[in-house]
């Protein structure tokens, strides 16, 4: 039963495996991987940059059953996450199923059932075929990622930066981030960055470092931004160090957070509310400086925008802005890395908004709003001779047969994964988490969509609210919150562990990790279709360290605080719908 999945990143990679160890007599898969790179990785190979580190940690970014060496550090550099997926090919077995160098040119609905997948090789003097060849195949996953078409906004007049710097010395340039390579490309530049997402900070603090003559950072709507790690900090005076700080994305607790939550509290979206509340103001009170980033009203905190993890911008950032009290210093205070704090000059990285458009004389103009940023920028001259379009992507789906009525992943309302009655084409990958990392989730999704095909999904299906929430009219319209993403897809499998089957099967340690731990996809195949004794010893070990390493005092603040009052907000929604369905209120 040929599946023809369609790229070789982290989530085609994931979906071949697992449709070979999920493969029996009734439903025979055999996948074969087609990527039109000549090599594996997708994104995290072929639009790196130099100095580019994963944000999520390997905890949480490792697929379930191949797991990276405890002494290996948290955040691999996208050269080693590379080299990892080359590992997990080479372990499972599965190089023999990626054919490189190969193009899909069409997908098409096959008279008799299933769909008809042609594709073009590129021969060694770099030419594509001229003939396409065709395939069968009963089932196709579309795993090409959201990070492959570069998304180049319109801003009138930006041609005016190339023509009046084209006597200059440096070679004016504008370009969109997929195609920044090296930090001496910023080197000596008056540089704009239009984006504020992971790869625009990072383009800042490359400029930064590369010695740009200035750095202006554009955003449209504002940014959230927090460290990917716990360093150090202090409060009331007293310094809390840390040679293994404590990486954010495993510090969010599964207990009555994303596991054994009342649907009434998952629709009310109050974990994420809270989370916004206490995360901005514990922001404000632990910035070494006050300004980080501000949001517009429409876009309050986590539960509508991506959390920004990478941070080493943030005190060229906040130099304009430092205009704290000394007693907020004394109340609290976050210790930037020595590494990256800014030289002691008065160089800083400017916050502005996007601009509306480019004089004839090259200058930025700004639009005239009430954020500091646009306050600030609007009383200086701004005229870059470099601007890099840190926009993000856009999907293409032209492979599809248009007059086959296929999907898109916008069309993918069975848990964004398939549309409902078109099960036989899969997106895997399609989803992006406001704090978290998508490979866990690809592969979750991998064992979603072969659960399905199973005929192992409950139904019916209990309505979503994993979704971040966004306007109508917004353009990206993809976030999840990962852990009650990855939660809700565990339950629709059986794959969700019982508190008390948990402790029959594992002991006491298992159940206090998964208490206590994030929602690491390891849990999920505790029991259910894809249960595995190979993933206790990590639990045991790997993801019961990510919970000793928060201490007394953040296994406290992170773990038993939350459980405890989440606890009883749950507690509280059971007994109102109870007394509501045995009053007639409640049905």
């Amino acid at each position: 039963m040929k599946v023809v999945v369609v790229g070789a990143g982290p989530g085609g990679l994931v979906t071949c495996k697992t449709l070979l160890e999920a493969a029996t007599d009734e439903l025979p898969f055999d996948p074969i991987v087609l990527e039109q790179e000549d090599g594996i990785g997708g994104t995290f190979r072929y639009r790196s940059y130099e100095n580019a580190n994963l944000v999520s940690s390997k905890q949480l970014t490792s697929f379930s059953d191949f797991r990276l060496p405890l002494s290996h550090h948290d955040h691999l550099t996208l050269e080693e996450y590379v080299e990892y997926l080359a590992d997990y090919t080479r372990h499972f077995k599965i190089e023999d199923r990626i054919q490189l160098n190969t193009r899909v040119t069409k997908i098409s609905r096959a008279p008799g059932g299933g769909h008809l997948v042609s594709y073009v090789r590129r021969q060694s003097h770099g030419e594509w075929d001229s003939t396409p060849t065709t395939i069968h195949a009963a089932f196709v996953a579309i795993c090409t990622g959201l990070h492959v078409v570069p998304a180049i906004p319109e801003i009138d007049g930006i041609e005016h930066v190339l023509k009046t710097n084209a006597g200059a010395e440096i070679k004016p340039a504008i370009y969109h981030s997929a195609q920044y390579k090296l930090r001496s490309e910023l080197t000596g530049r008056r540089v704009m960055i239009l984006g504020t997402g992971e790869t625009g900070m990072d383009l800042a603090y490359e400029a930064a470092k590369a010695g740009a003559k200035e750095v202006t950072l554009c955003s449209r709507g504002g940014f959230l931004s927090f460290p990917k790690v716990l360093n150090d900090f202090s409060v009331f005076g007293f310094k809390f160090e840390s040679d293994n700080p404590v990486p954010i994305d495993g510090l969010i607790t599964n207990l009555a957070e994303t596991a054994y939550v009342h649907p009434w509290v998952q629709a009310s979206h109050i974990r994420w509310f809270v989370s916004d509340f206490v995360l901005k103001r514990g922001l404000k009170l632990a910035a070494t400086n006050g300004h980080v980033g501000e949001l517009e009203p429409e876009r309050l905190g986590r539960a509508y925008v991506f959390l920004n993890k990478s941070h080493k911008a943030m005190p060229y950032i906040n130099r304009p802005y430092k205009n704290r009290p000394k007693w907020m210093d004394y109340l609290s205070s976050y210790i930037d890395p020595p590494e990256d704090m800014p030289p002691h000059t008065s160089f800083s990285v400017e916050l502005a908004p996007f601009p509306s458009h480019f004089l004839s004389n090259g200058r930025a103009v700004f639009p005239l709003t009430k954020r500091k940023d646009a306050i600030r920028i609007a009383r200086k001259d701004i005229r870059p001779d470099t601007v890099i379009f840190a926009t993000g992507y856009k999907q293409d789906f032209s492979l599809f047969d248009p007059e086959g009525d296929y999907p898109t992943p916008g069309d993918a309302d069975v848990r964004n994964i398939v549309r409902t009655g078109d099960e036989s084409v899969a997106f895997i990958g399609f989803v992006r988490p406001g704090v978290g990392a998508i490979p866990p989730i690809t592969e979750m999704q991998a064992f979603f969509w072969i659960a399905l095909l199973k005929g192992q999904v409950r139904d019916p299906l209990p309505a979503p609210h994993y979704h971040l929430l966004v306007k109508e009219t917004a353009r990206i319209r993809y976030g999840v919150d990962h852990g009650t993403y990855m939660s809700t897809l565990a339950k629709d499998i059986g794959a969700a562990p019982g508190l008390w089957e948990l402790w029959q099967e594992y002991g006491t340690h298992v159940l206090v990790c998964y208490c206590f731990g994030a929602a690491f996809t390891c849990f999920y195949r505790l029991v259910g279709p894809f249960k595995t004794r190979q993933v206790v010893p990590t639990v045991k070990t790997e993801l019961w360290e990510t919970i000793t390493r928060r201490g007394i005092m953040g296994n406290l603040l992170m773990g038993l605080i939350p459980m405890v009052f989440y606890g009883w907000v749950n507690l509280f929604a059971w007994i109102i719908e109870k007394t509501g369905r045995l009053t007639g209120f409640v049905r």
